[in-house]
This record gives C-alpha cells, sequence and structure tokens, in this order.
C-alpha cells in the first residue's frame, strides 16, 4: 500500500498542482512557476471548484502533495445518453515515477467513474508520450480516436 491519499485539491494546493503541471518536458514552456501565482490559475480553479461535474484532485502522500489530475463528467446522446468519464493533466511528481502511485490514482479515478454511472472514461495524451500510451494501455485503455486541437491563443 502506498499511503497515497486522493482528495479535492484546495485553493492552497494551487502552487503544489502548477509545479507538478511544470515537472515535464512539455509544462516547462506552458506552466509559469516563477514568482507570483498567476491569476489564470486561480480562475481556473474557482471554476472548478463551482461545476459539480469538474474535479481537481490531489494525491497526497506522507503529507506531501506528489500527483494531481482533473476528473470530468460529460453528458452525452452517443450510446444512448451515457455520461463519459474524462481524465485530464495526470502528473505524479518526477522522482517518484514508475512506483505504482499513477495507477492507484487512475484506478481510483474509474471507480470513481464507476459510481457516477459513466459507460465510458476516456483520456487524452500527446502523441510524443510513448511511456504514457503504453501506462494506458496497460490499464485496459485503447487507442480508438485521434485528438485534435486547435489553439486559440493566448
Amino acid at each position: 500500500m502506498s499511503g497515497l491519499n486522493i482528495r479535492d485539491a484546495a485553493l492552497q494546493d494551487i502552487p503544489a498542482v502548477v509545479a507538478l503541471l511544470a515537472d515535464d518536458e512539455k509544462g516547462r514552456v506552458r506552466e509559469t512557476t516563477e514568482g507570483a501565482l498567476h491569476p489564470g490559475y486561480i480562475e481556473a480553479f474557482a471554476a472548478i471548484a463551482s461545476d459539480p461535474n469538474q474535479r481537481l484532485l490531489v494525491a497526497e502522500q506522507d503529507g506531501a502533495i506528489v500527483g494531481t489530475f482533473i476528473l470530468s463528467f460529460l453528458p452525452g446522446l452517443s450510446f444512448r445518453g451515457a455520461w463519459r468519464g474524462q481524465i485530464e493533466a495526470v502528473r505524479i511528481a518526477s522522482h517518484l515515477r514508475g512506483r505504482g502511485l499513477g495507477r492507484e490514482m487512475i484506478e481510483w479515478a474509474v471507480e470513481r467513474c464507476r459510481e457516477r454511472g459513466c459507460r465510458i472514461v476516456q483520456l487524452m495524451t500527446h502523441r510524443d508520450r510513448d511511456r504514457a500510451h503504453a501506462f494506458y494501455e496497460g490499464l485496459g485503455f485503447e487507442p480508438t480516436h485521434v485528438g485534435m486541437k486547435l489553439h486559440l491563443g493566448g
């Protein structure tokens, strides 16, 4: 047992969450960790926290935040009106990767999706993250679709 405690993030957790998001090659260029916390992070946290279909989660071990992810519940018409769980922004502190913490977080998220009555759990991962692809496939996820994005600036 890892002693991992997964809980909803609180406002005071946002600097640690942002640090985790920045703790890899892609995040280093997208996130701002120097100086005061960018107000966009606080605004995003407030929007997530006020939406009953969104959860920003943190994983703690020995009192330290070591992981994070967002779990969203999405209604849909496909599959006879099935709800979907969507997992995003999954991060484990780089010095703890490969120890099963990510598996524990994803299994926890899948169970929350079952509890909410979701029929599908989906996630996206960058096409260059080969290790992440293997990790998710090992958990039973299948690469069934091609994701696309249109960046609108900002």
